[in-house]
């Protein structure tokens, strides 16, 4: 049975609804997970990988046959929402079983991670994105164009980074590759581990309501993102595009937003009006952001990425806390896949030989190995 969790009420007029202030929340029933999981082995045997070109380019069409009805009935309908009750993201509880000994430990980084171990569960989430419907896309800023599917994994180097590696700092809420316009329509991600029991956080632009004078304010294109953490100083240096920070309907406004390269770098080279507003801006946002899931191994969150921005909170990784007692565990591990509605509106920044390899830089500056 699919549940809501609680919304804060706030009416904006009779017979309205309040915002939305938290993600759907799915229970996967038990004959559903065991069907995703059927059809994950049976399509294992019939592609070998979900990177197989027969299986993506009939993706679509292997969604709304193979998954539970409910399942991609839900994910149909969230692809097309846009209104203003939409919040932006859901949450499938217990969506598959984990086999925590076939897994093996989690390696030291992204970098050591064993795909091979992890096919089923890039067939169970490109599944997910094909019901939207939409095609698993790869960038080649995320991992150098390591595949469609990302393990997301603490790496102790990068600790302290605001980036999916890191862990000792809250990681900000922000929209997926905010510093490209051609950033992921949709995301999601798999937690094949989470025993420090790490909640996730969730922000999504409909909570605030109908748009206010401070909103109205972010449609303005006077806005810097640089490149993330991921990428050295040097190459974050110099990047003087703007842009706007809400965008499409004034009423129903989508978002680009990285609070953490955009008021908090201060290599962003923001001008003293952008600042202004971006900083009204997050201090009305941080009252709205949803930190009231702890994923469990198995669970996924989906996100619409125009209008739900993520992140999670600080931990120590490889430690769970037993009666406020630090206690040693396996690390966390997340699989991350991102998509696209349409593939063909990004032509001009993918591979030549390759239309799902994005090879946007920053804010439509391709990589030089495009050529």
């Amino acid at each position: 049975m699919e549940t809501i969790t609680t919304h804060r009420h706030r009416m904006n007029g009779p017979g309205v609804l309040p915002p939305p202030m938290s993600p759907l929340i799915v229970d996967v029933t038990p004959r559903e997970r065991a069907s995703i999981s059927n059809v994950a082995n049976i399509l294992m045997k019939a592609f070998d990988h979900y990177e197989h070109p027969d299986f993506i380019s009939a993706l679509h069409l292997n969604a709304f046959q193979l998954l539970p009805e409910r399942i991609a009935g839900i994910l149909s309908r969230f692809g097309t929402d846009f209104s203003r009750n939409q919040y932006g993201a859901l949450v499938f509880r217990g969506l598959t079983e984990v086999d925590h000994d076939a897994l093996g430990p989690t390696p030291p980084s992204w970098k050591e991670t064993d795909y091979s171990k992890l096919v089923k569960y890039g067939f169970i989430c490109s599944l997910l994105h094909g019901a939207i419907p939409s095609k698993p896309v790869q960038y080649y800023a995320q991992r150098k164009g390591g595949g469609l599917l990302h393990a997301i994994i603490p790496d102790e180097k990068m600790s302290h980074t605001q980036t999916g590696s890191g862990s000792r700092t809250d990681l900000f809420v922000h929209t997926e590759d905010a510093f490209l316009f051609n950033q992921a329509d949709f995301l999601s991600f798999l937690f094949l581990r989470n025993e420090e029991q790490v909640p996730s956080t969730l922000y999504s632009i409909r909570s605030h309501g109908e748009t206010n004078e401070i909103m109205a304010e972010l449609f303005k294109p006077i806005y810097k993102c640089p490149k993330d953490a991921n990428f050295a100083d040097e190459a974050n240096a110099g990047e003087e595009v703007t842009t706007s920070i809400l965008y499409g309907n004034r009423e129903r406004p989508f978002i680009r937003f990285d609070a953490a390269e955009q008021i908090y770098n201060e290599k962003a080279g923001q001008t003293p009006e952008a600042m202004h507003n971006l900083v009204r801006f997050w201090d009305e946002a941080k009252q709205l952001i949803y930190n009231g899931f702890i994923p469990d191994s198995g669970d996924l969150i989906f996100v619409n990425n125009h209008l739900c921005a993520h992140g999670r909170n600080s931990f120590v990784a490889g430690y769970r806390n037993e009666n406020g007692q630090l206690v040693k565990c396996e690390r966390r591990l997340m699989l991350r896949m991102m998509s696209k509605t349409s593939l063909i509106n990004i032509q001009s920044v993918t591979q030549s030989n390759d239309p799902y390899l994005i090879m946007e830089e920053h804010y439509g500056k391709l990589f030089h190995s495009q050529q």
